[in-house]
């Protein structure tokens, strides 16, 4: 199978009962998953939707995510997955960057108001007619999932009962090579890269991701992290799809309404963040491992939370990944028969088709097994970073070999084990934080005059951004930061702490020594922690 739609289309030929697609209370059948997608692409069609186009799509877990990006992928066309916590700051870049034709979004993510944000750049949504956004020329369309519909958008709903029952919209033959999604990835620069993954890759590494879970037809795959990240569109539905099996979606994580939906659905295997385990451990592990149907799952790297997956929520399977929004999501994955210490402090062997080696980080010399040094992937890549020549040329070597920036050692099993990483890249809750994003977007606080981000360990998010500033005034509060994050860029951006500095560690030469201030951001961390904020 070449494309997505071509595994959806073979699912449905034969197992068409088998369930796909359970999510927000609706049941689909991979036959009418399938008939679902067409719908989508009849109307991404009518707006105009063709080979080589752009489909921006900006939606919680909700049941429309699945069916509108295959209809998109359907007509040849590249869905670009946007993060649903972006405010206006961040969607003006996405948009920006994606040149989207057309845009399918929610009205509301959590209680926040996505219209508005749109509407702050994009205020010709409220006039009736043809949509010609001065901002962004290439925005042709814009249709929203719910009910605040702009009188100059379209209501996905209403575009969807109008086709259902019509022929198909006619596609261009499928390309394994063409890009299926774009992703976006926080990186060492202060705008998040632009990732575009093919459709042969996706669904192979997906398939190998889910043999390595031990997957099934009869599975019921529970995921309830972010559809937009590549652990969601990338990994799990393509483990899950290329399995038969079947997807059970959830739009918003808590551990109570977690347990409760897992033992409904008498769900087998579960995609968790270490977070997600620490929550599911203190409030429902008894109600978890009532759930004797759970068996293998997936979650990123912490040895405790293998352990605690595998100990008091009783999911022996539990299987550790290590990868990247380039590598496809997971490049390594460990056996789900493997022993649990080999789980607990491996992230396990190269999925086949995909090579990585060792490197010195400073004469680049290729290291033997049981020395660390930065990782470097070969296999089922990322072509580049789209539009971003400059980028692409530093993250790759010149025979192919993707940078991870991560410190890794291979064991002499051939099992990598995540060592640290080399960057200055910040991981809070799961999530990938780049410094020089927060840094750029703070800089232009009229109260700003100088400005350094680091990340601190916490006992239960990973790691927090911790921003330390030189105040232009003494009128500037941390207070006063924090609110002007809150309100303008994604939550996870927003600093989990502000300090007020007269100066900012320089080298000699003048350059800012961010490793200078790690040591200073965890001495506040952990002070703040011990009075309970």
């Amino acid at each position: 199978m070449r494309t997505i739609p071509e595994l959806i289309d073979a699912r449905a030929a034969g197992t068409p009962d088998a369930e796909a697609l359970v999510a927000g209370g609706t049941r689909s059948t991979y036959a009418e998953l399938a008939a679902d997608s067409h719908v989508a692409a009849g109307v991404l069609a009518e707006l105009g939707v063709t080979e080589s186009a752009v489909v921006g799509l900006m939606a919680p877990n909700v049941p429309e995510w699945v069916p509108a990006a295959v209809g998109a992928m359907r007509l040849g066309a590249r869905v670009d997955a946007f993060n649903t916590w972006a405010k206006a700051y961040d969607l003006d870049f996405l948009l920006g960057s994606s040149a989207a034709s057309v845009l399918v979004l929610a009205d509301r993510v959590r209680g926040a108001d996505l219209i508005a944000e749109l509407r702050s750049l994009v205020p010709e949504i409220d006039r009736p007619g043809p949509l010609r956004s001065s901002r962004f020329p290439a925005l042709r369309h814009v249709v929203v999932l719910g009910e605040d519909v702009p009188a100059g958008a379209h209501s996905w709903q209403r575009l969807v009962a109008e086709h259902t029952g019509r022929a198909p919209a006619v596609a261009p033959p499928g390309r394994g090579d063409a890009p299926a999604y774009v992703l976006y990835t926080s990186g060492s620069t202060s705008k998040p890269k632009a990732v575009p993954l093919c459709h042969r890759d996706l669904v192979v590494n997906g398939f190998h991701i889910g043999e390595r879970m031990g997957l099934r037809e009869t599975d019921r795959v529970w995921f309830g992290s972010p559809l937009f990240w590549s652990y969601g569109c990338a990994n799990a539905l393509m483990a899950t799809f290329t399995h038969g099996a079947c997807f059970v979606l959830q739009e918003q994580f808590t551990a109570a309404a977690t347990a409760e939906l897992m033992a409904r659905e008498r769900v087998t295997a579960a995609y968790l963040l270490p977070t997600m385990i620490d929550a599911l451990v203190a409030e429902a592990a008894q109600e978890i491992r009532a759930v004797t149907s759970l068996r293998t799952g997936l979650t990123i790297g912490r040895p405790d939370a293998v352990d605690k997956a595998a100990g008091p929520l009783g999911i022996e399977g539990i299987c550790n990944v290590y990868g990247s929004t380039e590598t496809y999501g997971n490049c390594c994955v460990t056996d789900h028969r493997m022993p649990l210490e080999r789980r607990r402090i491996t992230q396990g062997r190269p999925l086949p088709g995909v090579e990585i080696r060792i490197v010195d980080e400073e004469t680049g010399t290729v290291l033997p097994a049981g020395e660390p040094g930065e990782a470097q992937v070969r296999g089922r890549l990322t072509p580049g970073y789209l539009g971003d020549d400059a980028a692409t040329a530093a993250a790759f070597t010149a025979d192919g070999w993707f940078r991870t920036g991560d410190r890794l050692v291979v064991h002499a099993d051939g099992a990598v084990a995540f060592v640290d990483r080399s960057t200055d890249m910040i991981k809070t809750s799961g999530i990938n934080v780049s410094p020089a994003e927060v840094e750029s977007f703070l800089t232009d606080h009229p109260g700003v005059a100088g400005i350094l981000v680091v990340g601190a360990p916490h006992p239960t998010k990973d790691e927090v951004v911790v921003a330390f500033v030189v105040p232009a005034d003494d009128g500037v509060t941390e207070e006063d930061l924090i609110r002007y994050c809150k309100k303008n860029i994604a939550g996870y951006k927003v600093p989990w702490l502000v300090s007020l500095v007269g100066e900012l560690p320089r080298t000699g030469t003048g350059k800012l020594v961010r490793r200078g201030l790690r040591a200073r951001a965890q001495e506040l961390v952990d002070a703040r922690l011990a009075v309970g904020s």
